[in-house]
């Protein structure tokens, strides 16, 4: 009987201490190099209809070129829905979410797990409709994370073609052209105050007619009306005290953009950049991308009378 509860006293002493390790653990320490990153892509629910906010098809075209360009990563897409299985983020250095956003954003539910994350230094990359929360307290989350975010009543979101004629050097430009596409831009970010370490990555003067619109939560309002004709951010990097990295991109409406070599290009450089890997000199390649690729996985069926021809145009070889 001694012997036995002298067993279960050693047992209870190696749990213990066990679990003081686990609490008291030092933060990860994300370091920048060549080494093996994780990352994970949270695809959000279906949307918009065929060929836009194809969060599922557009984060398997992704991981599909940064895991044959860099193949030491570790690349994992979760399909509509929030990871069941936390174990998902075990030793994750970056998190992409592509998804729709709003006071339906699926992060709203998990502020506390991505503000733990983040404090470990894991980046945060938030594609199109990702980068739109509340006003609040998400908000101020998102200023730290990535550095700025869709305001309502503040930022706009329509459609036009945008011109990126001049590009800053930053790995995230690496290998990437100048060039031009139509999307939904969004514009008019709520950034960090004085832009405190955010750095825009594509800038273009959005047409007077992206102003059109009447007043609205997303169409149009005093403040981005005042600063008509000016150069506007739509993608940038930021970065975080204790070295976490963001990266924002209003981009990603309609899925064929994709298949544009540089459009791609600057969102895998980022993922990249955001893990604290080291962007190849060239940028992130891997496979070019056909309209058979961007057909793979949709969501939804494409109607009968879909014009191919415009979705072909926007790739980059038109194949």
């Amino acid at each position: 009987m001694d012997l036995q509860r002298l067993f279960h006293r050693a047992i209870l002493t190696v749990t213990l201490a066990a679990c003081w390790m686990v609490a008291n653990a030092e933060p990860r320490v994300v370091a920048d190099g060549p080494q093996a990153k994780k990352v994970v892509f949270l695809a959000g629910m279906p949307s918009h209809g065929y060929g836009a906010h194809e969060h599922y098809a557009g984060s398997l075209i992704l991981a599909k070129r940064l895991q044959e360009a860099l193949p030491d990563f570790q690349v994992d897409v979760v399909r509509h829905r929030w990871p069941e299985n936390a174990t998902v983020f075990d030793n994750v250095d970056a998190i992409v979410m592509y998804c729709d956003g709003g006071s339906g954003h699926p992060a709203l539910q998990h502020l506390d797990l991505l503000e733990n994350l983040s404090q470990r230094g894991v980046g945060i990359v938030c594609l199109h409709y990702a980068v739109e929360v509340p006003r609040g307290e998400s908000g101020e989350m998102f200023l730290q994370w990535i550095g700025g975010y869709f305001e309502a009543n503040w930022s706009v979101n329509p459609h036009w073609v945008a011109k990126f004629e001049a590009l800053p050097v930053h790995p995230i430009t690496r290998g990437v052209r100048p060039f031009e596409i139509q999307d939904e831009w969004y514009y008019h970010m709520r950034f960090r105050e004085d832009m405190r370490g955010v750095t825009p990555i594509l800038t273009a003067v959005p047409p007077a007619s992206t102003l059109e619109r009447p007043d609205g939560p997303h169409s149009g309002n005093p403040f981005v009306r005042a600063k008509a004709g000016q150069p506007q951010h739509v993608a940038w990097a930021s970065e975080r005290e204790g070295g976490g990295r963001g990266f924002g991109f209003t981009g990603g409406h309609d899925h064929w953009n994709w298949g544009n070599d540089d459009f791609r290009k600057v969102v895998l450089n980022a993922i990249v950049w955001v893990a604290h890997g080291e962007v190849p000199e060239h940028g992130v390649g891997g496979t070019a991308v056909s309209l058979d690729d961007l057909k793979e996985n949709q969501d939804y069926r494409a109607p009968d009378n879909f014009n191919w021809d415009e979705a072909r145009a926007r790739i980059s070889d038109h194949k």
